[in-house]
């Protein structure tokens, strides 16, 4: 087991003793993405040279040149309550820069804003739009971070099943099951340095309304995926949701890259955070042979 970096203990740390508890508390939706907003530009780093070109429904974010013939579709987190094309624009320039590819990062309804499937048929939107300019499906990776995970794999389903295959998925901790059925709720729940298992069936109540948690583009595990392409997963072993990346990875046959000591979405740190640095590059690579087989 390799030992955490100084800064990787530093983080969990202050996510264990500081965040985590703020979390728990109840807040507003509108209040924690308030707040979020207003941190991500000083908590993440956005590497030189990055290029935003905003074209709705998305921004086509560069770093270094990107090849106009793939794409990345990125679905960013935030448990459908924080996160926006502006917060997120660091980690999709970090995935850009370590690929070459451009990353197409479109904004989706939060539960404040619109009840379920809204932000299911905004991504499913996205997607549409992205191959309307010319990008073949074969020729673009799903990606996402945590309930981004969640309309990823939802997506995938949806256009597997439409004849629409892309060249891979890679998910970072997915949020898989809203059901909330998964073993690591509970034998995680004090482990997790971030997310508060107390929270969640409030969030799923708030997102859901009165819709069947186990509905497939609620809950993808249950979805159907025919012929799926590569997908990768990464997630830390003391997550909650670890379960949730293990069974989505089980389905689809897909790779489970399980870290040791890490938060939730530490990818994001990339740029800051050691750990954070090799699981991105990790990622990078898994980009770049997935276009590389879908295209021979």
């Amino acid at each position: 087991m390799t030992r955490p970096s100084l800064r990787l203990r530093v983080l969990t740390f202050g996510m264990r003793w500081f965040e985590k508890p703020k979390l728990a508390k109840r807040g507003t939706p509108e209040t924690a993405n308030r707040d979020f907003e207003r941190a991500a530009p000083y908590l993440f780093s956005t590497p030189k040279g990055t290029v935003v070109a905003s074209d709705d429904p998305f921004d086509c974010i560069t770093c270094g040149g990107g090849d106009a013939d793939r794409a990345i579709l990125y679905l960013h987190g935030g448990a459908f309550v924080t996160g926006s094309r502006r917060s997120y624009r660091a980690m999709a320039a970090r995935l850009a820069k370590r690929t070459g590819v451009c990353v197409y990062l479109p904004d989706y309804p939060k539960l404040q804003e619109a009840a379920f499937p809204a932000a299911p048929r905004a991504v499913l939107a996205a997607w549409d739009a992205l191959v309307a300019r010319g990008i073949a499906p074969d020729h673009i990776v799903i990606a996402g971070d945590s309930a981004g995970g969640n309309l990823v794999f939802g997506l995938l389903s949806t256009v597997l099943q439409r004849g629409q295959r892309p060249a891979g998925v890679l998910a970072f901790s997915p949020w898989t099951d809203m059901t909330l059925s998964g073993d690591s709720l509970n034998t995680n729940a004090q482990a997790d340095p971030l997310l508060p298992v107390s929270r969640m069936q409030e969030a799923v109540e708030l997102y859901l309304g009165t819709a069947d948690p186990a509905h497939p583009l609620a809950s993808p595990l249950f979805a159907d995926f025919p012929n799926p392409p590569p997908v990768f997963i990464q997630v830390g072993r003391d997550e909650v949701l670890f379960s949730d990346a293990e069974r989505m990875a089980e389905k689809l046959g897909g790779t489970l890259d399980v870290w040791d000591h890490v938060p939730h979405v530490w990818q994001m740190f990339d740029g800051r955070l050691p750990e954070a640095n090799a699981a991105m590059r990790r990622a990078a690579r898994f980009v770049q042979t997935s276009f590389e087989s879908a295209n021979r």
